[in-house]
């Protein structure tokens, strides 16, 4: 008992609870931030801790609550500046609370699910954010709430079966991508699209379709690639040799962008001279690449931020938020610029 209940400092619960002259259990209340400690009690506690340096073993706090005070990430994203984004998110609204952050990448694929689950038997975790496309697997939602495991999903629709989703309206977003190439006069627009399948991919496409049909102009081109930087080489390259060629180029993430910024810079062709390119995301990769580029950018700290913030109030049995919808703006940098006359 008294190993369980040891600080840091070596002073243990019995230890404040002596300086204070309560119980081991009101000190535990404290601790724990219960409400049925009154105010004069609760600074004669809070006054022996400081005295005594007592720090609670986090071990001790999880036994005695009944959790490992841990949150899951589950992606399927081998974007770097993006998933660091993400989880600094988590991180700083998590580690005020006492809550860890532990990753795992899941497949997508029928093996998802199982995958899930045991991520979850493996490490004890409080409570799941799930990132797109991780959060659009058919029966996840089921799974974990038979499992009994809190969820927050982010997503760029909305999903059923999750009690919390933070949306991303990435179809309009894309529709605003579209909007501004043509209000710099470009016509001959083509599109670098992500994975086929992926609803990411899917919504950005029909955002940017749309409003390019609304405005009477179809696109000049069409390639896909897998969100990976050299995925975006080879279909610029395929998309610079139409004739005539793009005048801008609107690439479906940042990483294809930069492809498409390579084979430009490697043709010759002036960006944004010669050459409009959009991104999508407004990672930190946008801001290191030569010209800056424009992009849409996604709050990814802000979402994860809220993720976060919904998850452990639902971990500790707090009344649930209504679902929480994050803007996405267009940030206009050095890679785009009027249609060439």
């Amino acid at each position: 008992m008294t190993k369980v209940a040891e600080g840091q400092s070596g002073a243990t619960i019995s230890d404040v609870a002596e300086r204070a002259g309560v119980s081991i259990r009101t000190v535990s209340r404290v601790l724990n931030k219960s409400p049925k400690v009154n105010s004069e009690t609760r600074e004669r506690i809070e006054e022996a801790i400081a005295q005594l340096h007592f720090r609670p073993s986090p071990r001790a706090r999880a036994l005695a609550m009944g959790r490992s005070f841990l949150i899951g990430m589950v992606h399927n994203d081998r974007n770097a500046l993006v998933l660091d984004a993400f989880q600094r998110g988590i991180v700083q609204e998590a580690a005020p609370r006492g809550y860890e952050l532990i990753v795992h990448s899941t497949p997508v694929d029928e093996g998802g699910v199982d995958d899930v689950l045991a991520f979850i038997d493996r490490s004890r975790v409080d409570g799941l954010i799930l990132l797109p496309p991780v959060s659009g697997i058919a029966d996840l939602p089921r799974a974990l709430e038979q499992a009994n495991v809190p969820a927050v999903a982010l997503s760029s629709l909305p999903i059923t079966g999750y009690r919390a989703v933070i949306l991303a309206r990435e179809r309009e977003a894309a529709a605003e991508v579209a909007r501004y190439l043509l209000g710099l006069g470009h016509r001959r627009i083509a599109l670098v699209n992500g994975p086929k399948g992926t609803v990411s991919a899917q919504e950005r496409r029909a955002g940017f379709v749309d409003a390019l049909g609304r405005a009477g102009v179809e696109m000049a081109g069409e390639a896909h690639g897998d969100y990976g930087f050299h995925s975006g080489v080879r279909a610029a390259e395929q998309l610079l040799t139409l004739d005539p060629p793009p005048s801008a180029i609107f690439a479906a993430n940042d990483e294809m962008a930069a492809g498409v910024l390579k084979v430009a810079a490697t043709r010759g062709i002036a960006v944004p001279g010669a050459l409009s390119v959009v991104g999508f995301d407004g990672s930190l990769l946008s801001e290191m690449l030569t010209p800056a580029l424009t992009s849409v950018a996604r709050p990814f700290t802000q979402m994860t931020g809220e993720a976060t913030r919904q998850l452990i109030d639902r971990i500790e049995g707090k009344p649930g938020s209504d679902p929480a919808e994050m803007p996405l703006r267009l940030i206009e940098a050095e890679s785009s610029g009027p249609a060439p006359r």
